[in-house]
């Protein structure tokens, strides 16, 4: 009989997760549901080399309580604000598309003024630049409301880095042209999660555990509205994913709770 009990791990205590934040950008291609992924630079220390999608860490600048007199449908929560606003920041800079607003629109801003803003990818990304002065010195309001919870994941409590990293939904504007930075990312790709899925297996692409669950439950919807309507109505459980000792393997798990397809997956055996 298989041994079902968590694997222990070493008596070292557990490195604190990072706060992240990541988009998963859709729109409707030609056919179905796309979403915009890129691939990380190999020189980066997480996930180098994967398909992923734009995200990263929040920044001390993104807990600003300062920010929330320049955001729309601001989360109560102070940590969440935070976490959205990081989720914004991360792809106007990794991807170039900015949900936000101008003081009194009722829509997004448009592409021909996002192109006059292009020069704050990098201001912002090399600090030199913070959030709130490029909100206030552009008159611009960030558009939390267009962002949908879709999932929460932390890294498992064995590895040495760790985030706590929440998922979020959000409808590309038409005229934002999305394109990879050239620094954390090094190309990038609309691409139908059939595809992605199709690419994994077949070793075209490297696509880590939580990419490729997020993948697969986005893979049951087949339009933006859809996959919007259907997130917003559904529950966020958190993810810590946790290794079981069995008669045939090492196995990663997650809480079968979540929503995933796949629960468990037979971790490859290390050499030595």
């Amino acid at each position: 009989m298989a041994d079902q009990s968590k694997a222990s791990g070493s008596d070292r205590q557990p490195a604190k997760p990072v706060p992240s934040a990541t988009i998963m950008m859709l729109r409707d291609g030609p056919e179905g549901l796309e979403v915009f992924m890129v691939v990380r630079h190999h020189q980066i220390d997480f996930a180098s080399g994967a398909l992923v999608f734009p995200g990263g860490k929040a920044d001390p600048q993104d807990f600003d309580e300062a920010l929330a007199g320049h955001i729309d449908g601001c989360p109560a929560d102070a940590d969440m604000r935070a976490i959205q606003v990081s989720a914004i920041r991360e792809a106007f800079e990794e991807c170039g598309i900015l949900l936000a607003r101008e003081a009194g629109a009722a829509g997004l801003v448009s592409g021909e003024r996002l192109a006059t803003l292009e020069p704050y990818r990098t201001t912002l990304h090399d600090g030199s630049v913070t959030m709130r002065e490029f909100l206030e010195k552009e008159d611009l309001t960030l558009a939390c409301s267009e962002l949908v919870h879709f999932a929460h994941w932390v890294t498992p409590s064995m590895m040495p880095k760790r985030f706590d990293t929440h998922f979020f939904l959000a409808a590309a504007p038409a005229d934002h042209l999305a394109v990879h930075d050239g620094h954390e990312s090094v190309d990038s790709v609309w691409i139908r999660p059939a595809d992605v899925l199709e690419q994994a297996a077949g070793g075209e692409r490297t696509v880590i555990f939580p990419t490729l669950r997020n993948v697969e439950k986005l893979a049951t919807f087949d339009s933006v509205a859809e996959a919007m309507k259907a997130t917003a109505a559904s529950s966020v459980v958190r993810v810590e994913p946790w290794t079981e000792r069995r008669d045939d393997g090492t196995w990663l798990c997650i809480p079968t709770e979540a929503g995933y397809a796949v629960c468990e997956e037979l971790m490859p055996e290390r050499a030595g």
